[in-house]
Order: structure tokens, then sequence, then C-alpha cells
């Protein structure tokens, strides 16, 4: 299968380097041509380690031209930052072309942007864009061109936009994710699945004392204490709340399965939080003000998820609350500066007229 990575992060470089594990023609696109440069000058490979070892893969390609990297592509993942997803659209838009899969895994209801982007670009191909609830690998980067996956996704719920292209959409991302793949509905859908809003506002707010004490503290193992998973657990509920009230059917995915030992499996499967704090991988140094899981999941996951329940009329005190602490932490508004259903131009509709929208996609 062809596929397009697109960003260098810690989710594209597992992204490229699992793909080419399994056999697929992966290309890499990277905004940075020094980076690109000096990894061709490499060999295009890379190092992944995983459970079984540590293995030496090699890319068909990587590139900093967009064209070059999607054109004939079946399937275009990207893991990059929802904050990025604007700049990378647009790039993308004009390349696009019939029967072309582009997957954000997860997305912040990106798909949207994906998606409006190539309208705007004037291109009226039949792409299909689709998001999940969380990467489909725990993984941190040990090296330019080294990449640890500690675990890899067990179940992936995914929503499609326009939703009348489902059943091609996830054909396709099942090739590249054999058995792992739950159709969940649409784009919305699967975008309140996401689980960084969730898991990483409550961390960093409640361990902001220690994340800026300590040079590298571990949120998921000292910082998730009992206290923390109760308030974790309720603003989840605040989430499930949205999903209900927009009409979505369970499974919701709640993120006490992440944490149990038996029960219902989450998206990663039983075991995955033991083993992501005994990796190391993420003690690690949070700059509050900086970090993804503030300018992410935070700004944008909760802004999002405070938008999509004000149209479905659910109260969301938990996550107005994280939202505002953040908000001065950073000294801002996130909720003006978010990602709203009104910064995504969907803000005049109502809850029929967007679900409508969300089958049928942009008119062409």
């Amino acid at each position: 299968m062809k596929i397009a990575v697109l960003g260098g992060g810690n989710g594209s470089f597992a992204a490229a380097g699992d793909f080419a594990l399994q056999g697929h023609d992966v290309r890499l696109w990277r905004r940075d041509m020094a980076q690109v440069a000096t990894h061709r000058a490499a060999g295009s490979r890379i190092i992944v380690k995983d459970a079984h070892g540590r293995h030496d893969v090699q890319l068909a390609l990587v590139t900093t031209d967009m064209a070059e990297a999607v054109t004939g592509t079946e399937l275009i993942l990207c893991p990059a930052p929802a904050f990025a997803q604007h700049d990378i659209a647009t790039q993308l838009a004009p390349h696009l072309a019939d029967g072309q899969v582009v997957f954000l895994p997860p997305a912040t209801f990106g798909s949207m942007i994906f998606a409006a982007a190539m309208r705007d670009a004037g291109n009226r191909s039949a792409a299909s864009f689709a998001e999940t609830g969380t990467l489909p690998w725990l993984t941190r980067k040990h090296g330019p061109f080294e990449v640890a996956i500690t675990i890899r996704a067990k179940r992936l719920p995914v929503g499609v936009f326009p939703l009348d292209t489902a059943d091609h959409a996830i054909g396709v991302i099942a090739h590249a994710f054999p058995g792992v793949i739950e159709p969940c509905g649409d784009a919305l859908s699967a975008a309140l699945m996401n689980a960084g809003p969730i898991i990483h506002p409550p961390l960093i707010i409640m361990n902001a004392g220690p994340i800026e004490h300590f040079e590298r503290w571990d949120i998921h193992k000292e910082g998730t204490q009992a206290a923390i998973r109760r308030v974790t657990d309720a603003l989840d509920a605040e989430r499930i709340a949205v999903r209900e009230g927009f009409g979505y059917d369970s499974p919701h995915f709640p993120l006490t399965h992440h944490y149990a030992g038996e029960g219902e499996q989450w998206m990663y499967g039983r075991g995955s939080h033991d083993r992501l704090t005994d990796s190391g991988d993420w003690r690690e140094r949070i700059v509050l003000s900086e970090h993804r899981y503030m300018r992410e999941d935070l700004r944008l996951g909760l802004s999002l998820l405070i938008s999509a329940a004000d149209l479905a009329g659910v109260a969301t005190p938990l996550a107005r609350s994280f939202l505002a602490i953040g908000s001065a932490i950073c000294g801002g508004d996130f909720m003006k500066g978010g990602r709203t259903l009104a910064s995504l131009g969907l803000g005049d509709l109502d809850r029929g007229q967007l679900q409508s929208l969300l089958r049928k996609g942009f008119v062409r």
C-alpha cells in the first residue's frame, strides 16, 4: 500500500517507521529542508525499537515537496499537533485526488480544517477525511532517525467526513491498521473520542507545582494520583454526556478503562498505563506555557468540547474550569483563541444542519 506520512514529530516517525516495517511503500514529508537533507544523506531510513527488538527500515522517500509525497498514495496520515493543521492542510489541499483518504490521529475535529482547505483551494476531488481518538502508538523519538514504540493501539474508533464515504475510507484505513479500526460514525463523533483533552488538562493543571519545580516530571507516574483520577473521570463524564447529547451511541471509550486491569479494553488495550510509565520516556521537561498538552489538548481540545456542549445543551463545568485556569497560567483567553464550531466556520449551523453537513460534505 502506498502511504504518505506528514510531519516530523514522534507520531510521524512512529507511523512512517511502523508502516515501512509492515512492508508498505512509505513517503515522509517534512517542512524543514535541512532536516530532510540530513535524513536523505543518512539513507532515508528509520530505526524502530519495540518489544521485539530493533528494526532498521527503509522509507521510499523523504521530501519537502508535498506533491511528490502524496501523489498516487491511497492513504495520507497526518499525526501532527492540532495547532499545525491549518498550515499543513493549506499545503496539501491542491494535491488531493479522488479516492484518497486523509487520516488524522487524533485531530480535535481537524478533519473539517483539511476538508475546508480543499474546498477553499477549488479542489473538487472526492477525497475523504477521518480522525480517531488517540495516536495509534505510544511513542517517543530517541534520536533524529530513531523512534521507540512502547505500545500499538488495539482499538481505534474512527469517524469519517463526509460520512457518506465511510465505507471506502474505513476500508483504506483498515488496510494500514488491520483488526484495529472500529467505525464510530461521523467526524464529530470521532473528535469527541479524543482522549488528550481529558487525560492531559487535569495532569498538567493539578501537577503545575511539581512540573515547574522539578527539572523533569512524569505526569503519568507520580502525577497520576487517586484525587486526580477522580477528577479525570468526572471530566470524561462531561465528554460522554456531550456525545450522548448529539445522539452518538456507545462504546464511548471511557478513560477509566485505560487504567483498569480487567473489563472492556480501551484504545491501547490492558496494562498500557503501566507499560507507559515503566518505559521512562514520559519523564520529561514540561514548560506549561509552551507544551502541546497546554497548547493543543487544553486550549484547542477543551474549547472544542465546550463549544460542542453548548450546541448539545450539555453543561461542562470542569472543562470550563480547566480552560479558565489554563488561560490564567498562559495569560490569554483560551475560549476566544481556541477551536470552536464558530472558528471552524460552523457556528451558524443548528444541530440538524451540522449533522447533515457531516454526512453529505460540502457542496461540490
